[in-house]
């Protein structure tokens, strides 16, 4: 046998004694005592509460007071222009101007683009003519009548002929004045589609003119929340920016998107705020029904062994009492917290330990810290 299958041998008896030799209770194995007696814990059964001769741990506590608080919807939408128009052409011909530059701000009734005239002056002309000798036609023939020279019949057809030349002259008028493409509001001229040599043909476009007085907020709202809002609610809206602009909600569609089942808002925007463009993300929110709730910290919900959410109070016996409530808004100003309803009107808050006490248990509030 070779000498390390020994000393193997030899090991592994050091070990299987070292296993087997009887030690006392107290020592452990590491050098470390053993405690000599048992721990007891302490158990209370449910919906029992716990006796003055456990440990009573201390909470720390703040008191908390009904409020009125509005309820916010919140939307996702965009800022977008009040009317934002195509102005065509209702004449076609060559453009021999375009005096507005793109961006520009303009009144009603100022020139966008401006068509060549070519010969609707003298058409204009030739109509006014015949019109002149249609009328003296028309006297003649009333004249010839009174003596009993003219037949009714034929007095009916010269005046015929008078309001069909008095037509054509109203025709051509129109198909001068349409040469020049005005402003049908004021607005910014956004784009221009043609220049100067461009052929335009009747409906043709020439620019496209933004309304931005008052700009408005779109955006859709579920059908969970259309129910709440109500036309003329007060709205505030953060843009991705950084602006906030506040404003009133002004139209509420009555059918809902067949896809989402949601409903279109807009809201005005307040006049003069901010020169705002057409197409920025906004954050919406628009102020709902208001009802009493309580401000409380985050921190202080919790939930009870059936997942219900609440909070933790103490009674004036210093008893911990779970209550259930209903989150109903968030409060992101200067005092943060959740706002929550299904509470008395003043009541005592655990805010700091409501983990590691349960309703039933005696405690001692601590509110020295307390902000609220």
């Amino acid at each position: 046998m070779k000498i390390k299958h020994v000393v193997a041998i030899a090991l592994l008896a050091v070990v299987v004694v070292w296993m087997a030799w009887p030690r006392e209770r107290g020592a452990l194995v590491d050098g470390y005592a053993l405690p000599q007696n048992d721990s007891a814990v302490s158990a209370v059964a449910g919906n029992n509460a716990i006796t003055s001769d456990n440990q009573a741990f201390t909470v720390r506590v703040a008191r908390a007071e009904a409020q009125n608080y509005v309820q916010r919807i919140r939307v996702r939408g965009q800022t977008k222009a009040f009317r934002l128009v195509d102005v065509r052409a209702e004449v076609g011909g060559r453009v021999v101007a375009t005096p507005v530059a793109r961006g520009a701000r303009v009144s009603a009734g100022d020139v966008l683009c401006e068509i060549a005239i070519d010969t609707r002056a003298t058409d204009l002309q030739e109509a006014i003519s015949r019109e002149e000798q249609a009328r003296m036609e028309y006297q003649g023939a009333i004249d010839l009548q009174a003596r009993g020279l003219q037949s009714r019949v034929g007095l009916a057809q010269i005046k015929a002929a008078l309001d069909s030349s008095t037509a054509a002259v109203k025709r051509a008028e129109l198909s001068l004045a349409r040469t020049r493409i005005t402003a049908p509001f004021d607005g910014i001229m956004e784009t221009r589609a043609v220049e100067v040599g461009d052929l335009m043909d009747m409906g043709g476009q020439c620019a496209s003119l933004l309304d931005d007085t008052p700009m408005l907020l779109t955006g859709v709202v579920s059908e969970q929340d259309v129910g709440r809002l109500f036309l003329g609610a007060p709205v505030t809206a953060d843009l991705l920016t950084g602006e906030t602009v506040s404003g009133e909600v002004t139209y509420i569609s009555r059918a809902a998107d067949t896809r989402s089942r949601s409903y279109a808002i807009e809201v005005e925007i307040a006049a003069g705020e901010h020169s705002i463009r057409q197409g920025i993300t906004a954050e919406i929110y628009i102020a709902a029904n208001e009802t009493q709730a309580h401000l409380i910290p985050a921190s202080a919900l919790t939930m009870d062994d059936a997942g219900i959410v609440g909070i933790k109070t103490v009674d004036q016996a210093n008893m911990v009492h779970f209550a259930p409530v209903s989150v109903v808004g968030e409060n992101n100003s200067v005092d943060p917290g959740m706002w929550v309803t299904g509470l008395p009107d003043n009541v005592l808050v655990i805010t700091h330990g409501q983990e590691i006490v349960f309703a039933g248990q005696t405690v001692t509030p601590d509110s020295s810290w307390s902000s609220l």
